[in-house]
């Protein structure tokens, strides 16, 4: 009977299947708006039936029965656009439920006898039960197999997001990476748009609008695709109420179907921009916004027109992802290039704002912070003016990067300027600052890093022509000589890299520093800088030193462009660390700017000091200051004799100031004090601190100087005599 019954419906098939067909259209119109699925269902409803009565008509043994190659696809194409498992299983029983109610009705048609029709329905429902185990096995394979792959892509996909998304700390590039991503990947456009506030750190202006955007990216897998609505920097928002307005309000990724002839405002503003993008064919949306910690940096949005399948659940869980971790990286960006610009203005409002213009040197400077992601560091220069027409030159690199790194720099130079004005040795400098930095250690929080630094600092005395210099840490300089014509007729010079004593790092305490003394002849070179300019992935520092070398043999007569050799030479590309550069070229004084008298520690030979001091003055043209200076140089030799131990010794010294020195064997260092009515003494050294601009004491191995300087008259400038 039930094979009678197959045999007889078998004639009409089709009908069967169409009607199957028609049975699932109703019970899931979701599933019909994907045109693949909807293609092989009519296939797949054809094969099923021939399956069933396959087994019904020739017996066969449900054990070997193959699931219809149409039914694999269909479970492939369901897991394919993401159509839960439990779907299938249902949509699975409803279409064999369907069959056996269609067989138990051609039964009834047929006039058969209820109680061999209740037989039929029985025997069928076994064989029904036993397909359905059969091929369910089967098709929940190959749609587990789909899901898993599918899986398995999404995997790889994301783990390219962190290789191709936030390759720098660039808002603007990582932007253009998830575009350019999105599209390789699975979206024909895609576009980044963020918030006005989030790109004023970059330098653009703000917008009035807290909801105004920029769109800084975009991406077509067409060369000549839709062009886009918003060009260049202009900014613009999205209707209020609109599926892109709504997405940013609430941070919610949102899937949409675009059917044409409608283009939504939010997607195409203008009238020509709706003609384009309907033109492309447009037909599906995500809308993805941008969020990272908790705030909102814009939108990205993700369309397909060139793909016909539109976007699933699948592919919006996987644009939030991609998006998600470009939006933490957009994030980074956003607030490395802040602190950076904040770093890098704090350095830049520490460092000198021009080179210190000294009669001792001519100087040329220069600070190029580094490009890596670490941020600004910690280097500087200084040129500081010291007693009796010395400078002190001065770079130094503290440990790290950042704010800190550039608080701890000020810090630092304006502990060493305040070392400097008690006019230290070299050595004795560093040993005090190295105090200052091990007190910093101890005053900064357990969890910051610890304080590091390295420093040169060298004095030159320009009536001497010797500098003296003393390195905690630092990597020495580099001495280049005159000018010198070589054979083949044009003009070298010979570079030295002093045998430095380098002492340890500012900041371990307990260790010495060695100075070292050598001449600088006239039309030489002092080239400082940190190790920012030798370090390199190219090259070691030997070679990077030999380079140097090369370079400063063939040095420019101008220091500026000196400096822009250097750095063209040896940093060709951004740098890995910030790099300090100071180039000095000395100057000697001139033997008759300077006047020394040896004097005896007698009380009679002030007179003879005051007289050399107004006949010096008389030879330098000078005649207007004999007054004031005599008068200082009668208390300090006064002083000197009566305070001090022999040998005594006065120096006049014409800069571009008028210095008066008194230099004596004692350590004792004087004090001014405000001498009462009828005191006989005690108005010597406020004397000479009302007559002159300046004056201190500085310490020597041999004892003290003291000093007191004086500005020129406009026409007694040293610049136009010497």
């Amino acid at each position: 009977m039930i094979r009678d019954l197959a045999r007889w419906i078998g004639s009409r098939a089709d009908q069967l299947a169409e009607l199957l067909v028609e049975v699932l259209r109703s019970g899931f119109p979701d599933m019909w708006q994907f045109e693949d699925i909807a293609a092989v269902a009519q296939t797949a409803a054809r094969e099923e039936v021939a399956a069933v009565l396959a087994v019904l008509d020739r017996r066969i043994d449900v054990a070997e029965v193959e699931t219809p190659p149409a039914s694999i696809e269909f479970a492939r194409l369901l897991a394919e656009h993401g159509v839960p498992l439990s779907e299938l299983l249902r949509l699975y029983r409803l279409n064999h439920a369907g069959m056996l109610h269609l067989v138990h009705e051609e039964a009834v048609g047929r006039g058969m006898d209820p109680k061999l029709i209740s037989a039929t329905d029985t025997a069928l429902i076994d064989l029904s039960f036993a397909f359905v185990d059969r091929t369910s096995e089967q098709v929940v394979a190959a749609y587990q197999k789909e899901r898993d792959r599918r899986l398995q892509q999404r995997l790889i996909i994301i783990s390219e997001v962190g290789a191709r998304i936030g390759t720098t700390l660039d808002t603007t590039r990582t932007a253009q990476e998830l575009t350019s991503f999105g599209t390789h990947r699975f979206a024909d456009l895609v576009t980044v748009d963020l918030f006005d506030s989030v790109l004023h750190e970059e330098g653009t202006l703000p917008s009035a609008d807290p909801s105004a955007l920029r769109r800084i990216a975009r991406s077509s897998v067409w060369d000549d695709g839709p062009p886009s609505a918003i060009e260049g920097e202009a900014t613009h928002t999205y209707p209020e109420g609109s599926d892109a307005s709504l997405a940013l309000n609430t941070g919610q990724p949102s899937r949409h179907s675009i059917t044409p002839p409608y283009i939504p405002p939010w997607l195409a503003p203008s009238p020509e921009h709706r003609r384009a993008l309907r033109s492309a064919g447009i037909h599906s949306a995500l809308l993805v916004p941008l969020r990272a910690r908790g705030s909102t940096l814009g939108l990205a949005q993700f369309l397909r027109h060139r793909n016909a399948r539109p976007f699933d659940d699948d592919d919006l869980l996987l644009a939030h992802e991609i998006a998600s971790r470009a939006a933490v990286s957009i994030d980074n960006a956003r607030h490395y290039t802040h602190e950076r610009s904040t770093a890098l203005t704090l350095q830049r409002s520490l460092l000198p704002q021009h080179v210190p213009e000294h009669p001792a040197v001519e100087a040329a400077a220069r600070y190029l912070p580094c490009g890596a992601r670490s941020g600004v560091g910690g280097d500087w220069y200084d040129v500081i003016p010291l007693s009796g027409g010395r400078v002190a030159l001065v770079v130094g690199d503290v440990v790290g990067r950042g704010l800190n790194a550039s608080a701890t720099m000020g810090r630092l130079r304006t502990a060493v300027r305040t070392l400097a004005d008690i006019d230290l040795m070299p050595d004795e400098l560093l040993t005090h600052l190295d105090d200052v930095v091990i007190r910093l250690q101890r005053e900064e929080a357990r969890d910051t890093d610890e304080i590091s630094a390295t420093c040169l600092y060298a004095l030159y005395d320009p009536i001497s022509g010797l500098c003296t210099l003393a390195s905690a840490g630092h990597v020495p300089p580099a001495v280049v000589g005159a000018p010198a014509v070589a054979s083949e007729g044009r003009a070298a010079r010979s570079v030295d890299f002093p045998a430095v004593p380098i002492g340890p790092p500012l900041g371990l305490g307990g260790l010495p520093f060695e100075t070292v003394q050598f001449a600088l002849p006239p039309d030489s070179l002092l080239v400082l800088y940190t190790d920012g300019l030798v370090e390199s992935r190219v090259y070691d520092v030997d070679t990077a030193l030999a380079l140097v070398g090369d370079v400063l043999s063939r040095a420019p007569a101008s220091l500026d462009d000196t400096c822009d050799s250097l750095l063209s030479a040896l940093l060709p590309a951004r740098p890995l660390d910030d790099v300090a550069l100071l180039v000095v070229r000395p100057r000697a004084l001139d033997a008759d700017r300077v006047a020394t008298l040896d004097l005896p520690s007698d009380p009679s030979v002030v007179s003879g000091a005051r007289t050399f001091t107004s006949d010096r003055l008389a030879a330098w043209g000078l005649e207007d200051m004999a007054f004031a200076t005599e008068l200082m140089v009668s208390e300090l030799v006064t002083n000197a004799i009566r305070y001090g131990k022999s040998p005594i010794h006065l120096r006049l010294i014409l800069q571009s100031t008028l210095v008066c020195e008194v230099s004596d064997a004692s350590s004792t260092a004087p004090h001014l004090r405000r001498a009462r009515a009828f005191d006989e003494g005690g108005r010597g050294l406020f004397l000479v601190a009302q007559l002159a601009d300046r004056w201190g004491t500085r310490h020597s191995r041999e004892g003290k100087v003291i000093w007191a300087e004086q500005s020129l008259p406009p026409d007694g400038n040293p610049r136009q005599q010497l």
